[in-house]
């Protein structure tokens, strides 16, 4: 059935953003990416917590801006973290009523798994790729111990390794992807994890299944990896970073603003477009944010095409203006 999109403060809202959050909203010591002097830093905010230790951050002023993104929009944290992951983050403002987890495999309302969604995904994988079994066990039998740190499973719905990215074999995870591929998996490397993923197993295809519930007709995303393309493409205006693995290869399409900053600097960035966005909705119009006017055109990757756009009325070739 589909209802009235709502915001944080139960009003009516035409806007969906689903945003990626590790190195997209959120970023740890080590991916903060600071380039200015110590005493120049932006003062950051602690957003998770792991083991009594302070772990993800974002700066104090995309934070102090995220709630308005919550009072204008739909905002949906879409995310491949596992929902014990993506409890550990406390972000600003509301608790969102909708959160993406496990690449699309959990769509969380208030806070608990949607289990007519669960079925609906546990169905794709049967019936579209190998078994989480015969993959996880081309991991453990090719990787080497020398590199990998930990292995695991997530949700069992997907596998990861973390490992020593110094020692991993140039060229190893290639192989992992030529192999996974015709088996309807797909290969991540961010950070220090690889990840196996089943094709069916899509952030856009839990965000299409919210526009049916709440009706937005249009869609923002975020995102900064190869897991995160789907939900980019899918989406009727999208930003990216140009740091991780879709800047790395220049990924990009006509309706995806690609933005200079790298780091947490990015991810305030993508907040204040956000919030520029949802604000503007009665005029439709998607703002070009300054820092990316005079410098960003990346390249078309090959085979990106242009959105299919989730949301209804807007056209895929609508790159600043929906």
């Amino acid at each position: 059935m589909t209802t009235n999109a709502l915001n944080a403060d139960g009003a009516h809202a035409s806007v969906l953003i689903a945003s990626d959050l590790d190195r997209t909203l959120i970023y740890s010591a080590a991916a903060l990416q600071l380039t200015v002097p110590d005493a120049r830093a932006p003062r950051l905010l602690c957003v998770e917590v792991y083991e009594s230790k302070p772990l993800s951050y974002m700066t104090e002023a995309a934070a102090v801006l995220l709630p308005e993104v919550a009072r204008t929009s739909v905002f949906v944290p879409t995310t491949t973290r596992t929902r014990e992951q993506y409890g550990r983050i406390h972000l600003p403002g509301p608790a969102p009523r909708y959160a993406i987890c496990a690449n699309g495999g959990h769509l969380l309302v208030d806070g608990e798994s949607d289990p007519d969604w669960q079925r609906s995904v546990a169905a794709r994988l049967a019936d579209e790729c190998a078994s989480l079994a015969e993959v996880r066990a081309h991991l453990l039998a090719t990787a080497d111990p020398a590199w990998v740190l930990k292995e695991r499973v997530a949700e069992d719905l997907f596998a990861y390794l973390v490992v020593d990215r110094s020692l991993l074999p140039e060229g190893w995870t290639r192989e992992l992807a030529a192999w996974a591929e015709p088996r309807g998996w797909t290969v991540s490397l961010q950070g220090r994890k690889i990840y196996a993923v089943p094709k069916p197993l899509t952030k856009s295809a839990a965000v299409h299944e919210l526009v049916r519930r709440t009706g937005a007709e249009v869609v923002l995303a975020a995102g900064d990896s190869l897991l995160d393309a789907d939900l980019l493409l899918t989406a009727d205006h999208a930003f990216r970073p140009s740091h991780g693995e879709l800047a790395d290869t220049g990924w990009s399409a006509p309706h995806i603003t690609v933005l200079p900053e790298r780091g947490v600097a990015a991810g305030e960035e993508i907040v204040r477009c956000f919030a520029a966005a949802a604000s503007a909705t009665s005029s439709l119009r998607v703002p070009t944010p300054a820092s990316a006017a005079a410098t960003a055109t990346a390249d078309d990757h090959p085979g990106a095409g242009a959105g299919a756009g989730a949301g209804a009325g807007a056209t895929a070739d609508a790159a600043a203006t929906l």
